[in-house]
């Protein structure tokens, strides 16, 4: 069945159950059904059926649902931006989009009035359903083309293995739509007739109001990152005492740690701990594991998982040739939920993008191994590393720097704690002698930076040099900067 269809039908089975609740606001699966309906066939009065992208741009109001679903129902593509955003960044990925309209809540909620039938353009399962821009090498963002087909075997699969309560289910949404883990809970939910309860910025930022909105969520799907686990962990109130309709704890987008999930299993003894992988270029997650006692006793660094039914994961040396079990390599995932590739970018996806055996397949750049055919995760190839489940290309936070007047030069590294990334440190080679204290000087780089990155990208601390440490090839040594965090 068509995702939209599935979706569809809850406004006949259960029209008044709420789809979404953001910010003490509620829109029933009936307002979603009449309302995405409406904007749909507003959108085909003005836009051709060219399958060009359709900007929806907002901080989780109930709008942007509306937003979604209507401009695929018109038959676009739509891409997720987040206001959390610097505005420059918004506007470098409406540029790289070349989308055909951008929506935002106002819009949206002007648009969808009244009752309209929408427009026969459906999506195929080959036509792309989002776009998500991720962090790129060069300072460029790069737009990830999820296809309908790829979000179906998603679903299908998360369906099949979590065996949700139709109807009844309430799942967390903890990170922005942008971040492509926030496609787990919203289509889990949305196509099983489950509430979506949000959590926005300001429940974030205010550790009270946080603990007093998830005792008030009933949740019963907790889909995060591992970070947001472990950051609502220091309270010692968090526990199924507080939350005691959470019974399933999913987590993708960074390394889970053994200690995390420990304390998980024994705050919440009724609930199941389960770790995920996947890049956005995988739709959301291609492997997953429950975490139980035995697996925590078994593996001091949890494995991320089984490969999803119909999906490979192979490992691969430098000439790309498969690596018997166990030895390290490059992970490459292999299957139906694999991106057709990156939008407008067909350099990149000639690199990445190869398939295998007549399937999609996506060279993650990942490091990994298979043991017993379980995945196990051991960071990035390359220069890409994940904070608090944003993955960043540090080639884009250094561009980003070194166009700042007072920077000369600039080396982003990650600064390591038990196996995980645990900020970024810049090293700086400022273009004139400082002037003023260190502090200062950081202050204002930081501020500066933050007017072109997302918040995220922008390096907890800075250090100042004049030279880098240099490799025998010329070029900055990485591995020695890493080496004076010890």
């Amino acid at each position: 069945m068509h995702v939209l269809d599935r979706i569809a039908r809850w406004a006949a089975v259960t029209p008044d159950r709420p789809a979404h609740l953001s910010q003490g606001r509620r829109l029933t699966y009936a307002d979603l059904r009449r309302q995405s309906d409406a904007l749909a066939a507003h959108l085909a009065c003005v836009l051709p059926d060219d399958r060009s992208p359709v900007a929806v741009i907002g901080h989780k109001e109930p709008e942007m649902l509306v937003g979604f679903l209507g401009a695929v129902k018109a038959g676009h593509p739509y891409v997720p931006i987040d206001t959390s955003l610097p505005e420059q960044r918004i506007q470098r990925i409406l540029a790289l989009a070349n989308a055909s309209l951008v929506l935002r809540p106002a819009d949206i909620a002007h648009l969808s009035q009244g009752d309209a039938q929408p427009p026969d353009r459906m999506l195929a399962p080959g036509d792309p359903y989002y776009v998500i821009f991720t962090s790129g090498s060069t300072g460029e963002p790069k737009g990830v083309v999820i296809t309908l087909g790829n979000l179906t075997s998603f679903v299908d699969w998360m369906m099949a293995e979590h065996a949700p309560v139709e109807g009844q289910e309430v799942y967390l949404n903890q990170a922005p739509f942008s971040f492509d883990l926030s496609v787990m809970d919203l289509y889990m939910s949305l196509t099983t007739g489950g509430t979506l309860f949000s959590l926005v910025r300001d429940d974030i930022a205010n550790p009270r109001q946080l603990y007093q909105t998830l005792a008030a969520s009933q949740a019963t799907v907790w889909v995060s990152t591992p970070s947001f686990a472990q950051m609502c962990l220091a309270e010692r109130r968090f526990d199924a005492a507080r939350l005691p309709t959470v019974r399933r704890f999913l987590f993708c987008g960074e390394t889970l740690a053994a200690e995390v999930a420990a304390q998980l299993l024994d705050r919440f003894p009724a609930a199941q701990v389960w770790n995920t992988y996947g890049p956005t270029e995988a739709t959301v997650a291609t492997t997953s594991v429950q975490i139980d006692r035995a697996v925590l006793a078994r593996f001091p660094d949890l494995p991320v998982g089984y490969p999803k039914p119909g999906s490979q994961i192979l490992i691969t040396d430098e000439t790309r040739q498969p690596v018997p079990p166990g030895e390290r390599g490059e992970i490459v995932i292999v299957g139906p939920n694999v991106s057709p590739g990156y939008l407008n970018r067909p350099d990149l996806n000639a690199r990445v993008f190869q398939p295998v055996g007549g399937q999609p397949a996506y060279r993650t750049g990942d490091r990994g191994y298979l043991q017993d055919g379980l995945l196990f995760f051991e960071g990035r190839l390359d220069h890409q590393v994940k904070l608090h489940g944003y993955r960043i290309e540090l080639g884009d936070v250094e561009t980003h720097l070194r166009s700042l007047a007072m920077v000369r030069d600039a080396v982003v590294v990650p600064q390591m704690k038990h196996g995980k990334v645990e900020a970024l440190v810049a090293f700086v080679i400022l273009a004139e002698p400082p002037t003023g204290a260190a502090f200062e000087i950081t202050q204002q780089l930081r501020g500066q930076l933050a007017e072109r990155v997302p918040s995220y990208m922008v390096p907890g601390k800075f250090r100042y040099l004049d030279v880098f440490p240099i490799t025998p090839n010329g070029k900055a040594d990485r591995r020695a900067l890493i080496e004076t965090l010890a």
